[in-house]
């Protein structure tokens, strides 16, 4: 697709007016993936300039035990079978100790619906983390979780979030989005609780006051239809709430899912398809939600790094454990120092900004 068909595109960012799905679907649509990029970079440069954040962050995941059994995911287990397990609050606690010796100022704790798993329990690994350090960020379950939680003790979403939110929590992640279309959706997470349901349950989240992110997850079996409306629905239910902080693009990696065992998918996305959603999601999030994630630990460092390029300004963090992508075949390490951040944001011409949970500034290194 040549300039003259992205030209009402265009002319649009540079009045600042929102594009709406005909604009999403021109942009998925188009090859040219080069004036893509330099309009998301663009549209970032004068919204958030040339810094990019990232934050000193550790990963728990709790447990891999798990009722919904996605097709797309090769990190959950039945119970009782081999590779399954659960982490003790204890346990949980002594990856808290690491993190925080090593400078983490957030842990990311997510883990699958495990049916044996009391409420108490959430509740019990959240006081305890937030009492022995109080200083830091516990950015806690995500909103399929909170709606399981919800469901299995009969009271309210809003009630479940209240009661975690006394015992510590600090915000939401994003997971669990997926992609909201409901018939695609039906296909590749048909026992997770709908899309409208996981708007529900963040809009729920940010009205009383916790924050969260937003995910969508890409090249699997979606359409660019169903790529545009996920992102144009989630920048309406932002409209409402102003309650996201960071939009985060997850790359579909199908070693050991099902979608690849059935032959349904053989490839994941390609580069081209990475830079070009990161691109498109800035383009249509621009104003609404400022921080597109180029989420290296799906993306690998280097195309994080080019996608600073195409709309990124937010390369998350030093993760320190990962276990979901990597039991889809991610071949990214499981950690990366802080150095190493910076080294890739001050290689691709930006100024590294080491951030809070909330976006405020730790330090800038410039």
């Amino acid at each position: 697709m040549q300039m003259k068909e992205l030209s009402s595109i265009i002319e649009k960012i540079q009045a600042l007016e929102d594009l709406d799905l005909e604009d999403g679907m021109l942009l998925m649509e188009s090859k040219n993936l080069q004036l893509t990029g330099a309009l998301a970079d663009y549209a970032r440069r004068k919204t958030v300039g040339d810094r990019v954040m990232f934050v000193a962050n550790c990963h728990i995941n709790y447990t891999n035990i798990c009722t919904s059994k996605c097709t797309f995911c090769a990190y959950f287990r039945k119970e009782g079978q081999k590779g399954a397990f659960t982490l003790t609050a204890d346990e949980i606690m002594e990856k808290a100790a690491k993190a925080w010796e090593m400078g983490a100022t957030e842990l990311h704790i997510v883990g699958s619906l495990n049916p044996k798993l009391q409420f108490e329990y959430y509740e019990d690994v959240l006081s305890r983390l937030h009492e022995k350090y109080p200083a830091m960020s516990l950015k806690a379950y995500t909103a399929v979780e909170i709606a399981y939680l919800a469901e299995m003790i009969g009271i309210s979403v809003k009630e479940v979030l209240l009661r975690l939110k006394k015992a510590g929590l600090t915000s939401l992640p994003g997971g669990g989005a997926e992609i909201f279309n409901e018939e695609t959706r039906k296909k590749v997470c048909p026992h997770k609780i709908s899309g409208e349901r996981w708007l529900e349950v963040m809009g729920t989240a940010h009205s009383i006051g916790i924050k969260s992110n937003a995910t969508m997850l890409y090249g699997h079996i979606e359409t660019p239809s169903d790529i545009v409306d996920h992102i144009l629905r989630i920048r309406e239910l932002q409209k409402k709430t102003c309650g996201f902080q960071a939009f985060i693009p997850l790359r579909f990696h199908p070693d050991n899912t099902e979608l690849q065992k059935s032959g349904i998918i053989n490839f994941g996305p390609t580069g081209f398809d990475d830079l070009k959603i990161i691109a498109v999601s800035r383009l249509l999030l621009n104003g609404y939600i400022n921080n597109i994630k180029a989420y290296w630990i799906m993306v690998g460092e280097k195309i994080a790094q080019i996608a600073l390029h195409y709309g990124a300004n937010d390369i998350d963090g030093t993760i320190m454990e990962e276990r979901i992508t990597h039991a889809a075949g991610g071949a990214t390490p499981e950690y990366m120092p802080k150095e190493r951040l910076i080294h890739l944001i001050k290689n691709a011409g930006r100024i590294p900004v080491e951030r809070t949970t909330n976006y405020e500034v730790i330090k800038e290194y410039n």
